[in-house]
């Protein structure tokens, strides 16, 4: 090691002796022409020359300091030193063999990528341990280094080791050959001396200096000595060699602390301990006489090595202080880049105020040249340049935690500046951001505005556009009424085609459907805006697919020869189904023939049961079997193609505006009223103007009610008027059967016993006038509110939960108010109507009601009916007929009404409660019922007549009696219901449970005609169907129906798993009319027996 230090020192001395020859010449030429002016001599040539023989011998010397400041030693074995010297050839010059190199220079203005680049380069030079530094020296300098991991095969295990590291000592030591010659006198180092590096001091002052290169700051690795065999040493030599390494070790430790880095990391062979040196090692490294230089600087060295600490005050460090002069002295070499790190490190204190730092040198050296500082790309402007740069300071959490303290910034050397830009800066931002948000709110708004209006132009496009549309199909519809109405007798006698299409309709609002109400006579006070059957309830009634499916008995029409039927089914039919319906309509030649045997006949063919394809498309919307015909193109295409060149009409369910668009489409007219005719009249306010037209009676009470207010006044009006009258009605417009229905009974209002007493003292006759009422008026005023609030409930309270929800409602859709009869024996009936285009009113069936739960639902019927005188009911209905035929009301439609005895005079009353326009339940099984007896249905006698059963082998002496004389004819009664719901059906298969009912005897005898019929629905869930039992007695036919209910519950139930069902409600409702019914008997018995 010795000798590679001396070596370094001999060609430093070799280096600048020749430039300073070099610089000799010159002079001497130059003075030589000086004196030989008059001579011709090529004086700028041989200048040039010796310029550049000297500028690259410039080169060469810093090149080979920069080699030898970054090269990789070798530690030697200490025992081979001796042998191992280094010889250095002396330097002979040839001025013409010199090249004339050029130092290399970044260019003035590089791009940033090569400045990036260059600061990289840089960075890998520094650190030798990084595996691209070999590569980089080679490409860069030309020098191939060895590699540092690799074992040389000369090289004894364990005798070598690789260190690196600069090898270039502190320039602040003066070199020895200068100081041996008393001509030449030390010269003094500034500042800029040291920022100048190694060639500046090559050509400072006339006297060269003889420089050395000294090794310092070598970082070695441990390398592995052998142990000198010595026992000379004593025990006091001993001691002190043992506290020298000690104090080496806690020094090595203290230096890796500083630099961040952990001792396996940077030393991972410091387990081996190097053994002390001898006298005769130390006399051979150390070199003698005024050749020594200043003591190593090696992390190695046995002797203990300052931190170079330094203070800055105020944010100002003291240049002339000893502990900064100190670390001055010991970075010279890297000064200018600690320079500028001191100096960011003073600005940042300054600008912060902190009164007092301590840095460590150490710490900012290796940060320096970490490269972790990088000015070029934003110095420490960033908080993570400042916890860098503030991390060599010795009291760092103090001077961090000042400047963390909020507007500890403004209290430092510019902080009013800075506050004012701060202050500036974020009111032009505020401002800014203000600006841009209002111009974004601007930006936006005008998109919305301009989206909404190309929504509302687009929207009002579409809305005259269907306006127009609807106008059309409203046009066309009432031209094909008017040929329809004038061709109706001749096409009830011809071939024709009737299309079912059984809808359970939304009604649309009215102002949708009113296109031209003038030309029916309505007033405009009339119109009002009912929602009817709207999404919601649609989607609150279960299956409502199969509601619409109830009315399957319409293909019963084929039991005229001349009708074909297409049923539109709202469900998908399964294979099960269609077979048992051919079967079913096929037994109408085996009832003519009264012969079970016969194959199924030609009315099987004439019927077709169509499903529109759009129900897939839409399953849960619970669009009514209109709405799905109109979007299913395939299934238009069909009956189009079914009704080809055939007399043809639509018969809808309730009416609804697409009925008129299929209508349309089809080109067939439409045997039904308009849309908004149906609208206005379909309610329960509309049913009440029409029966007060016709003359017929109603219930006391009122119609269109639409505010609270009226609501009470009307009540109590109502109340004071008929005191008899102990329950009062409140039903919605729109709403049907019980589900817009609710009551309130008077008897809980304290005032009516006194009420009663002032009807009784000013009597009948008097009371109608308005002063004997107004204290009972007031009375009832007043007791109104708490009463409906306490005591009025609606009926069905699984859509209207509380009176509360019922009141919205009603108050939003408009309803009426009505008594309920006053008696105990309330008997309803419904009876079909059909108001023919051609001006006729026909009876088609009349039943009496069979209720349900509540005394408002009804769950089936019988017919004919025997409640009320058929005269009676007759002229009831033709005046109805006649009222709705005056409106346009045409097609079919139902009429309610309720029967009681009066209970003062025991007269029979007939009240007409509802209207309902469309195709009803009652008719579609009284078709079968027609079809599958062979009889006809007499609505004004209320009687059912089929055909008498004939003998299999009549009496040849009676036969030409039977053919002179007409057949003798005899009467059947039917119960019927289309909606029995029994959860547990859907377990049961429908083959077999054909099978259970054989077995338990329930069938259809189509010689006698009677017996059971089922109407099946569907064939996914299964849960639900409708029956018609058939016998010659009313009696016989409610009890066949309810054995009929207990054998099926029996059947297809168990203790444990009842389902739900309406089965046992029907039944206990049929017990009672059974009752009725027999005491009936008895007392036309009892009545003859008399007479």
């Amino acid at each position: 090691m010795a000798d590679i230090l001396q070596n370094g020192d001999k060609l430093g001395r070799i280096l600048v002796q020749v430039q300073y020859d070099l610089r000799q010449l010159r002079q001497r030429l130059d003075q030589s022409v000086a004196r030989r002016s008059g001579e011709t001599l090529d004086v700028h040539a041989l200048h040039a020359a010796i310029c550049r023989t000297e500028n690259a011998i410039k080169s060469h010397a810093e090149e080979y300091l920069k080699t030898v400041n970054n090269q990789v030693l070798t530690l030697p074995i200490i025992e081979d030193l001796e042998k191992k010297t280094l010889k250095i050839a002396k330097w002979r010059p040839s001025l013409e063999t010199v090249p004339h190199l050029h130092p290399q220079k970044n260019p003035i203005g590089s791009s940033p990528g090569e400045k990036h680049k260059s600061a990289f380069t840089m960075r890998l030079l520094n650190n030798p341990s990084h595996p691209k530094n070999r590569d980089v020296m080679h490409q860069n300098y030309g020098i191939q280094l060895p590699h540092l991991h690799k074992k040389t095969g000369t090289t004894t295990p364990g005798t070598q080791k690789v260190v690196t590291g600069p090898t270039v000592g502190s320039f602040a030591v003066v070199p020895v050959g200068p100081r041996n010659h008393d001509f030449y006198p030390v010269p003094p180092l500034c500042e800029a001396d040291m920022r100048t590096g190694i060639l500046g001091l090559l050509e400072y002052g006339p006297p060269a200096p003889d420089l050395c290169f000294v090794q310092s700051l070598v970082k070695p690795k441990a390398a592995h000595l052998h142990q000198r065999e010595d026992s000379s040493l004593s025990k006091i030599d001993v001691c002190v060699k043992g506290e020298r390494r000690q104090k080496e070790a806690s020094h090595t430790k203290h230096v890796m602390q500083v630099q961040g880095t952990s001792g396996p990391e940077r030393l991972p062979t410091c387990a081996a301990v190097t053994p002390p040196p001898t006298a005769a090692s130390e006399r051979r490294l150390t070199p003698q006489g005024p050749a020594r230089l200043a003591p190593l600087m090696s992390q190695c060295a046995p002797a203990s090595i300052s931190q170079h600490c330094f203070t800055i005050t105020e944010g100002r460090v003291d240049p002339h202080a000893a502990d900064f002069r100190t670390f001055k002295d010991h970075h010279c070499l890297c000064w200018e880049a600690l320079l500028g790190a001191v100096g960011q490190l003073q600005r940042l204190l300054l600008d912060f105020a902190v009164p007092h730092a301590r840095v460590c040198g150490e710490r900012l050296a290796v940060l320096v040249q970490s490269g972790e500082l990088d000015w070029g790309v934003g110095g420490v402007s960033g908080y993570g340049g400042v916890e860098r740069l503030l991390s060599v300071l010795e009291n760092r959490d103090e001077v961090l935690e000042l400047v963390r303290r909020p507007g500890q910034r403004y209290r430092g050397e510019g902080g009013w500046r800075a506050a004012a830009v701060r202050i500036q800066a974020c009111w032009r931002r505020y401002r800014t951001r203000a600006a841009y948000l209002r111009q974004q709110r601007r930006k936006w708004a005008a998109g919305t505005i301009a989206i909404s209006w190309l929504l509302h132009a687009q929207l009002g496009r579409v809305k005259k556009s269907l306006q127009a549309t609807r106008l059309r199909h409203l046009e066309n519809y009432r031209s094909r009424a008017e040929a329809l109405a004038a061709s109706w007798k001749l096409l009830t006698t011809s071939r024709r085609t009737i299309i079912h299409v059984p809808s359970l309709v939304v009604r649309l609002q009215q102002t949708h459907l009113c296109c031209d109400l003038p030309s029916v006579g309505l007033e405009d006070n009339q119109v009002k805006t009912n929602n009817g059957y709207t999404q919601q309830q649609r989607h609150s009634l279960r299956e409502f697919g199969i509601l619409q499916n109830t009315q399957m008995g319409r293909l019963c029409d084929i039991r005229d020869e001349n009708v074909e039927v297409i049923y539109v089914c709202p469900v998908q039919l399964g294979e099960d189904l269609l077979h048992y319906y051919t079967q079913l309509l096929g037994l109408q030649g085996a009832v003519h023939t009264e012969e079970s045997t016969d194959p199924p006949a030609s009315p099987a063919r004439r019927f077709t049961i169509l499903t529109p394809e759009a129900h897939q498309h839409f399953p849960s919307h619970h669009m009514c079997a209109s709405t799905l015909l109109k979007y299913s193109p395939c299934a238009l295409r069909r009956i189009r193609a079914l009704t080809l060149g055939k007399r043809a009409y639509l018969v809808g369910g309730v009416p609804h505006v697409d009925d008129l668009a299929v209508a349309d489409e089809l080109g067939v007219p439409l045997l039904g009223p308009e849309p908004a005719v149906a609208q206005l009249y379909g309610t329960k306010s509309g049913a009440r103007r029409i029966f007060s037209s016709a003359g017929v009676a109603v219930p006391p009470g009122r119609g269109d009610v639409y505010t609270l207010q009226q609501l009470q006044e009307c009540l109590a009006q109502l109340m004071t008027d008929h005191l008899e009258v102990q329950r009062w009605l409140f039903k919605l417009d729109g709403e049907f059967a019980s589900r817009g229905a609710a009551y309130c009974d008077v008897c809980h209002v304290s005032a009516r016993p006194w009420a009663l007493q002032q009807y009784r003292r000013h009597g009948p006759q008097r009371w109608t006038l308005a002063w004997a009422q107004e204290a009972v008026l007031i009375k009832f005023l007043e007791a109104v509110p708490a009463l409906l609030e306490s005591h009025a409930k609606p009926f069905d309270t699984s859509c209207y939960p509380t009176w509360a929800c019922f009141l919205e409602h009603f108050l939003r859709k408009g309803g009426v108010i009505e008594a309920y009869p006053p008696s105990d024996s309330v008997t309803s009936l419904t009876v079909d109507l059909l108001v023919e285009p051609g001006g006729e009113v026909r009876t088609l069936s009349c039943g009496d009601q069979l209720l349900g739960p509540g005394s408002l639902q009804v769950a089936g019927c019988s017919i004919p009916q025997t409640s009320v005188c058929p005269d009676a009911l007759h002229s009831i209905c033709m005046r109805v007929g006649r009222a709705c035929q005056q409106r346009q009301i045409l097609g079919h439609l139902s009429v309610d009404l309720v029967t009681f005895l009066q209970p003062e005079t025991l007269e029979q009353q007939v009240w007409a409660v509802d209207l309902d326009l469309g195709y009803s339940n009652q008719l579609a099984l009284t078709q079968l019922t027609l079809l599958m007896t062979g009889g006809t249905l007499d609505c004004r006698t209320s009687r059912l007549e089929v055909p008498p059963v004939r003998d299999n082998k009549p009496a040849a002496r009676h036969r030409a009696s039977k053919a002179n004389t007409p057949a003798p004819v005899t009467c059947r009664f039917a119960v019927m219901s289309s909606r029995l719901i029994h959860t547990n059906l859907s377990m049961v298969h429908y083959s077999v449970f054909f099978q259970m009912c054989e077995a338990q005897g329930i069938g259809f005898d189509i010689k006698a005609r009677q017996g059971s019929l089922f109407t099946l629905q569907d064939s996914a869930e299964r849960s639900s169907l409708g029956m018609v039992t058939i016998s010659p007695d009313l009696q016989g036919a409610l009890l066949t129906f309810a054995r009929n209910l207990s054998v099926i519950h029996q059947e297809i139930s168990s203790p444990n798993m009842q389902g739900e069902t309406n089965f046992k409600d029907l039944m206990k409702n049929i017990e009672e009319v059974l009752g009725m019914t027999i005491q009936n008997v008895r007392k036309v018995h009892m009545q003859k027996n008399a007479e």
